[in-house]
């Protein structure tokens, strides 16, 4: 059974305000879906049911896993490639010869889900460029969930997981079997940070950033909340820092800080005139 339009309105509304989160109007089935097991769960007998339970609380634990449910998570190894391939062959090597003197590399993966994106990133670095082992290299990984987060730490992926873009020498490699799953080495665990983030609110104190991974995230947010964020990042990244994003996302007239690098299919910006 549909949701009341005055149910789903309310929804729309409270991810909207909590999370910038835009629900198009024909997302009637998504709500209910996703927002079934937090019924279940907090002993509603149903989505209705739940609805109204949050429209008498004050807005509080059960709200945000509303906020929470309504996320997209869908994640994988490598994602798209290319971006990987930018950050192997000229990204990588750019910052880690302009940064030589100083051995520190300070990268940021916003809306990081269940980790694989950082984790990759992690496994690139080891693989592919020894010589800053014994860098300070910090990648900090930060999801609005703290569900998806709770599985980036325990970084256990089942064999259909890490069947998804991740290379068998990567496997063997980097990760441990245990039962029927593949578990993350602790030297790769060890170079990420996972902190909850909400990217409408206060962020984190970050150090100057090198590169930051946002990919996928903001072409569910309306334009100003667009234009807020990558204002944001701007002051937080250093002069020739890189930005990603997705493949269907820009920073055409959105922000003219931003050219975008000819690296094939890759999202790579840099600050313009650096």
């Amino acid at each position: 059974m549909s949701l009341e339009t005055a149910d789903l309105e309310y929804v729309r509304t409270l991810v909207h305000r909590r999370s910038a989160l835009v629900l198009d109007d024909d997302k009637s089935y998504l709500v209910e879906s996703r927002l079934l097991n937090v019924a279940r769960r907090s002993g509603c007998g149903s989505v209705a049911d739940l609805i109204a339970r949050l429209r008498r609380e004050i807005v509080g634990v059960l709200h945000s896993q509303v906020v929470e449910a309504m996320t997209t998570n869908e994640t994988s190894f490598y994602r798209d490639v290319q971006p990987f391939e930018a950050l192997r062959k000229v990204i990588l090597p750019d910052l880690i010869k302009n940064r030589a003197a100083e051995r520190t590399l300070n990268i940021w993966c916003a809306a990081s889900s269940t980790g694989q994106e950082p984790y990759s990133l992690a496994m690139l670095i080891r693989e592919y460029f020894p010589a800053v082992k014994d860098w300070r290299i910090q990648i900090t990984a930060s999801d609005l969930s703290s569900e998806v987060l709770e599985r980036a730490r325990e970084a256990r992926y089942s064999q259909h997981e890490v069947n998804r873009g991740l290379p068998a020498t990567m496997l063997v490699k980097y990760f441990q079997k245990q039962g029927a799953d593949w578990v993350i080495k602790d030297d790769v665990r060890r170079m990420i940070d996972f902190k909850q983030v909400n990217l409408i609110e206060r962020w984190p104190t970050f150090p100057p950033l090198d590169i930051v991974l946002i990919r996928n995230v903001m072409i569910y947010f309306d334009v100003p909340t667009k234009k807020r964020i990558l204002g944001q990042i701007r002051q937080l990244l250093r002069p020739d820092g890189y930005l990603f994003l997705g493949g269907a996302e820009t920073t055409l007239n959105l922000d003219e800080s931003y050219t975008r690098l000819p690296l094939e299919r890759a999202g790579c910006y840099k600050l313009v005139g650096r």
